[in-house]
């Protein structure tokens, strides 16, 4: 039994999550081994909505409340081999998912038991786990005998559990018996968007140098030596000093130079923002579609005249 599990029904309503902490996906199915009849494997949907099947190994995992936890993640589990839901494990598929998960494998988890048949023939059947989709019952395919002793297909680990071939018109002749007709499925395309990043975009303020020339006028003091005759105007200053004397007169010279002063001053504010912008993406997928066609032998009366569906689905008037 799963580590704190108690029983197999609490796994149908349990999440499965990863060794980072990180949820995997709900637990679909739940695979049982033979001998054991203790949960061995379970499925969960992953990829883009749910689109995928992977198992899982119970082996190494835990469960407690609603959470079954595994020691891998969900990259992991995502990429393991693909099984189609619905169909029974063989031993090739268990080592296929043991080797990929590392975990050690045992062929006894697959065996072939002998039984005798109602006329005394013996024949032998599988004893696979066989499971329906969807998870509706816990219990791993119980082998039954067959008419006049033969059985379903052991060989491949088929176990055959039809006990009553009269109450439909037909039977199935590849597994066990459903009911009077097969269900025809097809794949659709759900297109979605997930948002992811894109890159990344930042301000980086740094100083550049530039050389400035301005042109300034300027002005400067320049000696000029003025000459006066003696007149009688200025004639009483030029006689008040002595008759032969020596001086000196000096007068001051000025002029401008050109200086510079900077200052820091602001220009402009810049920020980061950003916008949507509407486009379109082309998807290309390939849909996958079951086709149902009649073979029959050419004595088989096949009828006339009989409204049906063809092996599209499309309404067709045999006649």
């Amino acid at each position: 039994m799963l580590s704190g599990l108690t029983t197999i029904d609490d796994l149908y309503s349990a999440t499965v999550y990863g060794n980072d902490g990180d949820k995997i996906g709900k637990v679909e199915d739940v695979y049982l081994d033979n001998a054991t009849s203790q949960p061995e494997w379970v499925s969960v949907k992953t990829g883009l909505f749910g689109s995928n099947i992977s198992l899982i190994p119970l082996s190494q995992g835990s469960f407690s409340g609603d959470r079954v936890e595994v020691p891998f993640d969900k990259a992991k589990v995502k990429a393991a081999p693909n099984h189609d839901p619905g169909r029974e494990l063989s031993e090739t598929d268990e080592q296929e998912l043991y080797t990929y998960y590392g975990v050690g494998y045992s062929s006894s988890s697959t065996t072939d038991t002998t039984t005798t048949g109602t006329t005394g023939t013996t024949g032998t059947t599988g004893t696979t786990a066989d499971f329906a989709s969807g998870g509706t019952t816990g219990e791993h395919a119980t082998s039954t005998t067959g008419v006049t002793g033969t059985t379903g297909t052991g060989a491949t680990g088929r176990t055959d559990t039809r006990t009553d071939r009269t109450d439909t018109v037909g039977h199935d002749t590849s597994g066990p018996n459903t009911d009077n007709a097969m269900t025809r499925s097809k794949e659709e395309l759900h297109v979605g968007t997930e948002t992811r990043e894109a890159g990344r975009a930042r301000l980086r303020k740094h100083i550049v140098s530039e050389r400035v020339s301005r042109t300034v006028p300027v002005s400067h003091e320049e000696v000029v030596v003025e000459r006066e005759p003696i007149t009688e105007a200025n004639r009483g200053a030029a006689l008040s000093g002595g008759e032969l004397t020596e001086e000196e007169h000096e007068v001051t010279l000025h002029e401008e130079h050109a200086v510079a002063a900077k200052e820091t001053v602001p220009v402009e504010r810049v920020r980061l923002d950003t916008q949507t912008v509407q486009g379109e993406e082309r998807v290309d997928e390939t849909l996958r579609e079951e086709v149902i066609d009649l073979d029959a032998d050419e004595t088989v009366n096949t009828g006339r005249g009989t409204t049906g569906r063809d092996a599209t689905g499309r309404d067709t008037d045999r006649r």
